[in-house]
């Protein structure tokens, strides 16, 4: 449904149109300092994606760490990883862990592709899985450099719905600033189930083979958006917290409010302005969107 022929505007206000015909004015602001993120991988990874070459795992707790941690101040805990040449995150190996971190408070999981066993045990514990999803396969292979296709995703992605609360994350302009196959996740996507979805923003980060890359344009980030929402009237979006920052943050921000998001996390006061002066009540969480 990606419409090249109207105006950013002219979508916008339709999609604006849809978010106040299906929601109420309300909109939901999220600064996550009460999730914890871990890795049960520390900084290692098996892939080193394109994107990412695990610089992102440095900035995670490893897991052992979190355990050992008493009296602190999280509610929940976004547990990820370094994947295995598959796609996975060995999750499954840190059972005995996970099982006692889930005592603690709720599991946002970032489990990979998980096949209908691993996603049934998973759900043992799991608040929420977050899915990044992938619709093409050539940005699959130009990103992650792994022997599988979308069939794959789709297939982890139905195992999950089974038997726990899946949020699909969708990564704009995944292959190096360059929007392709997230049009195609909506598409398929349209014929499954979905509680909400995450949207992140490629950008651009040091010691990656896309170091050199540039985010993708504010439009094209935008309209995006705006169609997912004409796509999905009815389902919440949510802008996530990986997004370029600077100038590109404070304008994505209000163009994400106009295309009819749902919730933001840690926003910029020009879109707290913005969904002031649209009326839209704010309210605030503490915790990873997705819980």
């Amino acid at each position: 449904m990606q419409n090249k022929k109207a105006t950013l505007n002219s979508l916008l206000d339709q999609a604006w149109k849809v978010r106040q015909a299906f929601f109420s004015h309300q909109i939901e602001f999220a600064a996550p300092n009460r999730t914890l993120a871990i890795s049960v991988t520390g900084s290692s990874c098996e892939l080193n994606c394109a994107h990412c070459n695990g610089v992102y795992l440095q900035k995670m707790i490893p897991l052992e760490q979190a355990l050992s941690l008493k009296g602190s101040r999280e509610k929940s805990y976004l547990v990820s990883g370094g994947c295995n040449p598959l796609g996975k995150v060995p999750l499954l190996e840190r059972w005995n862990e996970l099982e006692e971190l889930a005592l603690r408070g709720p599991l946002n999981l970032h489990a990979g592709l998980v096949n209908d066993e691993e996603a049934r045990k998973l759900a043992e514990i799991a608040t929420v899985v977050s899915f990044d999803f992938v619709g093409d396969d050539e940005t699959i292979s130009t990103v992650y450099g792994i022997p599988v296709t979308v069939e794959n995703y789709l297939n982890a992605y139905r195992a999950l719905q089974k038997y726990t609360r899946v949020i699909p994350h969708i990564c704009i302009g995944l292959k190096g600033g360059v929007i392709d196959g997230e049009y195609k996740t909506l598409e398929i996507l349209k014929d499954e189930a979905v509680e909400a979805f995450s949207f992140i923003v490629f950008r651009p980060t040091a010691e990656t083979a896309f170091s050199e890359c540039s985010p993708p344009s504010l439009e094209e980030t935008a309209r995006f958006i705006a169609t997912a929402r004409l796509m999905f009237p009815r389902t919440p979006l949510y802008l996530g917290c990986m997004r370029p920052g600077g100038r590109y943050r404070e304008q994505l921000d209000t163009m994400a409010i106009k295309a009819g998001v749902n919730k933001i996390v840690l926003p910029t006061p020009e879109a707290r302005c913005l969904a002031e002066e649209l009326g839209l009540a704010i309210t605030v969480s503490e915790e990873c969107c997705s819980l």
